[in-house]
């Protein structure tokens, strides 16, 4: 039956997409079947990698790298992998020290590794829609930079009066969530501890913890890459 529900899903999926206009179908059938080898995969990895403490920050660290190098291709700069994995783990870095070291979290690879994950993957999304809305602003308002430059503004400055105003709209999709848990939405990190046994007051401390370490993970990534944009650090050719 699972699999029935599935194939129904992803044929669903693929004929609005087409149908709609909103590109090729095949792009979900391709999506979905990349996530399902790609979960088995990782499934048999981890049984692995949660037994060594070694393993698992091999694992974190390639989470990162995948997050760094899937985010420059998705902004358009996929030979400015440098800046934008200094952006993720900008964001990411300090979060995961301040929770995994303060002992909120045990630093176990059973938490290391999922809260990591989340973390990493928000700060990868936000590093992309900031720096995507960036670069594309600096293009269609190129005009008011030039004219930046005439009155005087340094070329870091100018851009970032073009850029800047628009990079927190990166952030809506974590602020929208962390604003409406409960009341829209049950995240995973809080369906998935409920499911492994936690109290409901359990499951929502840790949801809490995760929502805001996102937010600050986030933030901290989109200001990073928007200046790294405004200094010519990421730029398309």
């Amino acid at each position: 039956m699972l699999a029935i529900v599935l194939a129904a899903l992803v044929v669903l999926g693929a004929v609005v997409f087409r149908g709609g206009g909103l590109g090729p179908g095949r792009a979900v059938v391709v999506a979905a079947l990349r996530a399902a080898v790609q979960l088995a995969a990782v499934s048999v990895v981890l049984t692995a990698v949660l037994r060594s403490g070694w393993w698992t920050g091999l694992f974190v660290l390639l989470m990162f790298a995948v997050a760094a190098v899937t985010s420059a291709r998705r902004v358009g700069v996929p030979r400015r992998v440098a800046p934008i994995a200094a952006a993720i783990g900008g964001g990411a870095a300090p979060v995961l020290a301040l929770v995994l070291g303060s002992g909120v979290l045990p630093p176990k690879p059973i938490a290391v590794v999922p809260v990591s994950g989340i973390v990493i993957g928000g700060a990868m999304t936000a590093t992309s829609q900031a720096a995507r809305r960036a670069l594309d602003e600096l293009k269609t308002r190129h005009g008011e930079y030039e004219a930046a430059l005439a009155l005087g503004f340094l070329p870091r400055a100018a851009a970032l009066e073009i850029c800047l105003p628009t990079a927190g709209q990166a952030l809506i999709p974590a602020l929208d969530q962390t604003r409406t848990v409960g009341l829209v939405t049950l995240p995973g990190a809080y369906v998935g501890v409920l499911l492994g046994g936690a109290s409901p007051v359990q499951a929502g401390v840790t949801q809490i913890l995760v929502l805001i370490a996102l937010l600050a993970a986030e933030a901290i990534a989109v200001l990073l890459v928007v200046q790294f944009v405004a200094a010519g650090l990421v730029r398309r050719h």
